[in-house]
């Protein structure tokens, strides 16, 4: 099943309304940037929405699983030179550049298909499979882009891909913390079922929002090992050359943003089963502009 490619406007106005639209604290931290990593990162932001967007939008699990396939069929189709969606349209002048390549892409895609195909997760690991291709290769495209991937030192390169995919991991267990209520009315439930086992909480006190101490208890657990991620990836940050430490800024921003966001939700007692709770454009930008200003968190 073809997915509908928009003709109304250019690419670059496509993926930056794309991205503009979405709210996310990402689109904060890319604000900062110079306009050719601004524009790369902007229209990879975009194709990630527009695969995520398939599969949280699409009732039809077949089709969905459709439209995912024709967006496997574009990308191939697209490193070989014909892109028909603005998306890739967009992001194809910049893969050369920043070392993007179709396997980032299509691990994208994976783990959207991935939640097409199960609701649950056993443990952590395999919870960790999931963030590695929803989180992780974003956050190594990302850090590229931020980065100016060269390929000529694989000693940076590889503390590079490991502080991008710690602090994918953590942004995705945050967003897993934050959505507890929403992914629920999904049928789905992203905390894995050793854990839920281990603190005596059902999921179908999950599925029917009830909140207990035993289920505060199993979320104050997941909030301890979000931010111990964030603060192994800070320790990555910290071991890279000056030059590369100031490129990730944007890393940061996110950092300072989700963290933020993290304190919040703790703050408020883990009431994430009949709301979302979210920081304001306004507190999200001023917590970028803080990185940007001092360069740290």
């Amino acid at each position: 099943m073809p997915v509908h490619v928009p003709s109304s406007s250019s690419p670059a106005q496509y993926v930056q309304d794309k991205a503009a639209a979405s709210g996310s604290s990402f689109y904060y931290a890319f604000l900062f940037l110079p306009a050719p990593r601004r524009a790369a990162i902007t229209a990879f932001y975009a194709f990630c929405r527009e695969v995520d967007d398939v599969v949280d939008e699409v009732n039809d699990a077949g089709v969905a699983a459709a439209k995912l396939g024709w967006w496997r069929a574009e990308v191939a189709r697209a490193w070989q030179g014909q892109p028909s969606h603005p998306v890739l349209q967009a992001l194809m002048p910049h893969v050369t550049t920043y070392g993007i390549e179709a396997r980032h892409l299509l691990a994208v895609i994976e783990g959207c298909e991935m939640d097409l195909q199960q609701s649950r997760y056993l443990d952590y690991p395999g919870l960790q499979r999931y963030c590695h291709l929803v989180a992780g290769v974003v956050g190594e495209v990302a850090a590229r882009i931020f980065g100016g991937h060269s390929g000529t030192d694989p000693t940076l390169d590889e503390l590079r891909t490991r502080y991008a995919h710690t602090l994918g991991l953590a942004f995705q267990l945050t967003n897993i913390i934050r959505d507890v209520g929403e992914d629920a009315l999904r049928g789905r439930i992203y905390l894995p079922i050793n854990e839920l086992q281990r603190f005596e909480v059902k999921a179908h006190e999950i599925l029917n929002r009830q909140y207990s101490e035993r289920f505060t208890a199993l979320m104050r657990f997941q909030t301890e090992r979000a931010q111990s991620l964030y603060d192994e990836a800070l320790s990555l940050h910290a071991q890279m050359p000056s030059e590369e430490r100031r490129a990730q800024k944007p890393g940061l921003m996110m950092a300072s943003i989700y963290r933020t966001l993290l304190r919040e939700i703790e703050r408020d007692d883990f009431q994430v089963l009949h709301q979302r709770i979210g920081l304001t454009p306004l507190r999200k930008l001023w917590l970028a502009w803080k990185v940007q200003a001092l360069g740290r968190l």
